[in-house]
C-alpha cells in the first residue's frame, strides 16, 4: 500500500507493528474504534474496556491463529494497561507437538478421573450435560451428516472412549469414529408446554441409552423434529470428555461446516488432535516445580476465607453428596438488564462482574459471611494448540470475594480477584483444601459449594448456520457439583439466569427464594451510588416479583 506526501508524492505506507495489529483485533472484538482505542489501551486494562472472560479468550485465540502471537489471559484479564499485555505477547512456537498414535490407552487428562469416579455412584444424567440449537429454516439432514463427520475427524476429543486397565481407568482415542446422530420421534407437547422444553424432559430420560455406552465416547447428538422447519438438534456430551469453551468450539465449528456443507465447499477433515498437550502441560508444570510454587502462594491467600459457606439450616445436609440436582430458571427483565449494563460501564467491569458480586453478596448475607469464596468455571487454555482443541480443559476455581467498601470498589474487587484466581486455574482445589488443613467431608464440595459462570460469554444467543439460525438452549439432566450454582445462559434483550441447586441441600422453594435474593441484590448494587458502602445496602426484601418470575419459569428442562 502507498500514501501521499505533502508534495503529492508516492510514499510506501509503514506496515503495522504486532502490537497495532493486536490493538486493532481488541478493538473490532470490544465495539471500538481502530483509531482512539490506542490512547485508551495506554492507561485501561481489558475489562475496564468491556473485556470479558470469553472476549479475551477469543482475544488469545485470533492473536494466535491471524498473527501466531500468544497472549497471556492472566495478564489480559488482571490490572495491567491493555496496551501493556499486548506488548508482552510472544511468537507461537513452531513446530508440530508429539503425538500418540493408535487407539492404545492413554493416561487420563487432568479432572477426568473425579468425573468418571463420581459416575459410578450418581450415574450417567449427574455428569453429562446437553445444550440444544433450534434450528429454523430447511434441514439438509445429509449436509449435517457430513459436517458431524468432518467434526469427528479433526478433533479427537469426540472420538475418546473410556475404559478399565490394571492400572486404573484410561482412555482410547478411537482411529475413526462416526459421531452418533439419532433421530429421534417428535414430541407430543400438551397444550400451551414449551415443545423445547418437552424435548429435553425426554432426553433426560434417555441420556444413559444415547451416551452412555461404556465402550463408546459418551456423548452423541439427538435431532428432534418441532414443526415444519424447525428442528431441535442436541448434543449430549460428559464433563470428562467436553468442557463449557469445548461445546462452545464444537457448535461454531458444526453450524460453520454445515454452511459450507449445503453449499457443497469443501470442509477441514485434518486431524488437529491436541488433547495431549494437555497432559504434557500438566506433567510439565509438575516437574518444574511451578504448581508446588503456585499452591503455596494460594494457600496463603485462602487461608483467610471461610473454607465453608452453609446457606441451609443445620442438619439438612445428607452425609455424601450425590451430585443430583434440580434448578429454577429466572429472568431479570429489561429494565434490570440495562441497569446491569450501565452499572458494568460505569465501574469499568463486564456485566458478569456485576452479576458474580451480587451473587456474592446474596450469599454472603444468608451465609453470615463479609468473605467468602464463589468457585468460578475458568478455561486452562494457554496456548492456540489448546484453544482448539475439544478436551475437559476447565476447572473451578474459588475466587476471594470481600463484601467492603463503596460499590464500585466492590466491583472492581471482584473483577480484580476473578483476575487473580485465574493465574490459579492449574491447581486441583480438592489438594488446595488438604494444603488448609480442611477435614475431609464427603458432604459437601470442597472450598466451593457456590459456584458461579457466565455461560453467554462463550457461546452467542444465536449463530447462522448456512441458511438456518440457530437459537441455543441450556437443558438440564438432573446433576450439579455444587450447593448452589448460577449461570448467565443469555443476555441481551431478555436476559435468562439459571440457579442449579443440590436437591439434597435445597427444595425447590427455597431455591426460588434464593433466586429471588440475588434479583434483589442485583436491584441494590445497580440502584445505589458509587459510593454507598455495601453493608449499607437495602436489606433482602420478601421479594414477591422476582420470586414470583422465578417460579413460573422454573421449568427443570427448558
Amino acid at each position: 500500500m502507498r500514501g501521499k506526501t505533502a508534495h503529492g508524492e508516492a510514499t510506501p505506507m509503514q506496515t503495522p507493528t504486532p502490537l497495532e495489529q493486536l490493538l486493532d483485533l481488541a478493538a473490532d472484538l470490544l465495539g471500538h474504534d481502530r483509531r482512539t482505542l490506542p490512547a485508551r489501551a495506554a492507561g485501561s486494562p481489558f475489562m475496564t474496556l468491556g473485556g470479558g472472560l470469553g472476549q479475551a479468550m477469543r482475544l488469545q485465540a485470533l492473536a494466535g491463529e491471524q498473527l501466531q502471537l500468544s497472549l497471556d489471559i492472566t495478564q489480559l484479564l488482571g490490572p495491567l494497561p491493555l496496551a501493556d499485555v499486548l506488548a508482552r505477547a510472544v511468537a507461537v512456537p513452531r513446530g508440530a507437538a508429539p503425538r500418540a498414535a493408535g487407539s492404545g490407552p492413554r493416561a487420563l487428562l487432568p479432572g477426568q478421573l473425579a468425573t468418571l469416579t463420581a459416575q459410578q455412584y450418581t450415574g450417567a444424567a449427574a455428569v453429562h450435560r446437553m445444550l440444544s440449537a433450534e434450528l429454523t429454516g430447511p434441514l439438509d439432514l445429509g449436509a449435517l451428516r457430513t459436517a458431524l463427520d468432518a467434526l469427528g475427524a479433526r478433533h479427537e476429543g469426540l472420538r475418546t472412549a473410556f475404559g478399565p486397565s490394571p492400572q486404573g481407568p484410561v482412555r482410547r482415542v478411537l482411529d475413526a469414529y462416526a459421531l452418533p446422530l439419532v433421530v429421534m420421534p417428535k414430541v407430543p407437547a400438551d397444550a400451551g408446554e414449551d415443545p423445547v422444553a418437552a424435548a429435553h424432559a425426554r432426553l433426560a430420560v434417555d441420556v444413559e441409552h444415547l451416551a452412555g455406552h461404556p465402550e463408546r465416547p459418551p456423548l452423541a447428538f439427538a435431532l428432534t423434529r418441532l414443526a415444519a422447519d424447525r428442528h431441535l438438534l442436541t448434543f449430549l456430551y460428559h464433563e470428562a470428555a467436553v468442557d463449557c469453551w469445548s461445546v462452545s468450539l464444537v457448535w461454531r465449528e458444526l453450524l460453520a461446516d454445515y454452511g459450507r456443507a449445503v453449499r457443497s465447499r469443501p470442509l477441514d477433515r485434518s486431524d488437529r488432535s491436541g488433547s495431549d498437550a494437555a497432559l504434557r502441560r500438566a506433567e510439565g508444570l509438575e516437574r518444574s516445580g511451578a504448581l508446588r510454587a503456585l499452591a503455596a502462594q494460594r494457600v496463603e491467600r485462602l487461608r483467610d476465607f471461610p473454607a465453608v459457606v452453609d446457606l441451609t439450616e443445620p442438619g439438612r445436609r445428607p452425609a455424601v453428596f450425590d451430585f443430583r440436582g434440580d434448578r429454577v430458571l429466572f429472568g431479570l427483565g429489561p429494565g434490570l438488564r440495562g441497569a446491569v449494563d450501565a452499572t458494568a460501564a460505569r465501574a469499568g467491569v463486564p456485566h458478569a462482574v456485576v452479576l458474580l458480586s451480587a451473587w456474592a453478596l446474596a450469599v454472603g448475607r444468608r451465609s453470615g459471611h463479609e468473605r467468602l469464596l464463589v468457585g468460578t468455571e475458568m478455561p486452562r487454555r494457554p496456548t492456540a494448540e489448546l484453544l482448539g482443541t475439544v478436551a475437559p480443559c476447565s476447572a473451578t476455581v474459588p475466587v476471594c470475594c470481600e463484601l467492603e467498601g463503596g460499590v464500585d470498589y466492590f466491583l472492581r474487587g471482584v473483577a480484580c480477584a476473578f483476575g487473580e484466581a485465574l493465574g490459579y486455574a492449574d491447581l486441583d482445589t480438592a489438594a488446595l483444601a488438604r494444603e488448609l488443613g480442611v477435614p475431609g467431608d464427603r458432604s459437601r464440595p470442597a472450598l466451593t459449594q457456590v459456584v458461579f459462570a457466565a455461560c453467554d460469554e462463550l457461546l452467542p444467543e444465536t449463530l447462522e448456520a448456512g441458511p438456518l439460525t440457530s437459537r441455543f438452549h441450556h437443558g438440564h439432566l438432573g446433576g450439579t457439583t455444587a450447593d448452589a450454582a448460577l449461570r448467565v445462559l443469555r443476555w441481551g434483550a431478555d436476559p435468562l439466569l439459571s440457579l442449579e441447586f443440590a436437591s439434597g441441600v435445597f427444595t425447590r422453594a427455597e431455591a426460588v427464594g434464593l433466586a429471588s435474593e440475588l434479583t434483589d441484590c442485583v436491584e441494590a448494587l445497580t440502584g445505589a451510588d458509587p459510593q454507598d458502602p455495601v453493608e449499607d445496602l437495602p436489606a433482602m426484601s420478601c421479594g414477591g416479583g422476582a420470586r414470583s418470575r422465578a417460579a413460573a419459569a422454573g421449568g427443570a428442562h427448558t
